[in-house]
């Protein structure tokens, strides 16, 4: 199974992970990685830029309304995330509690990533997403 784990800081957070050396920082997070990777479990993994340099379309309003970043408080961002194969919501958590530069004001949030096969096989648009996933070695 796929697991997202979906990292959540609050500012004060990043402050203290600003306060490590840049490459302290990838060094910890490098050592993680190596372990999700010689473990198998590892499909990817990414940071993400700045809010401030994101938009959020809103779709209450017709038009939808774009509004840059940054946007709405810390705890609604999102700074990075792991896509785990697992066996398990728990091993998803295992791999969360194991997550380096943690702290007060720092979250994880374990989704698990749904799969092609969960959905109606006879509808035409899944199966034009399988054909699509098939040509580009996704299946």
């Amino acid at each position: 199974m796929k697991y997202m784990l979906v990292m959540r800081a609050t500012e004060e957070a990043f402050a203290r992970m600003e306060e490590i050396g840049f490459d302290e920082l990838l060094s910890t997070i490098g050592r993680y990685n190596e372990e999700l990777i010689s473990a198998g479990v590892l499909l990817a993994a990414e940071g993400l830029a700045d809010a401030s340099e994101g938009a959020v379309v809103d779709y209450s309003s017709d038009p939808p309304v774009v509004t840059d970043g940054p946007y709405g408080s810390a705890e609604q961002r999102f700074s990075g995330f792991y896509i785990l194969d697992v066996a398990s919501k728990e091993e998803a958590v295992e791999w969360a509690l194991r997550m380096p530069l943690t702290g007060p004001g720092v979250r994880n949030e374990i989704r698990r990533v749904s799969t092609i096969d969960e959905f109606p096989q006879d509808n035409e648009w899944i199966q034009k997403e399988r054909a699509w996933r098939e040509s580009t070695g996704q299946l």
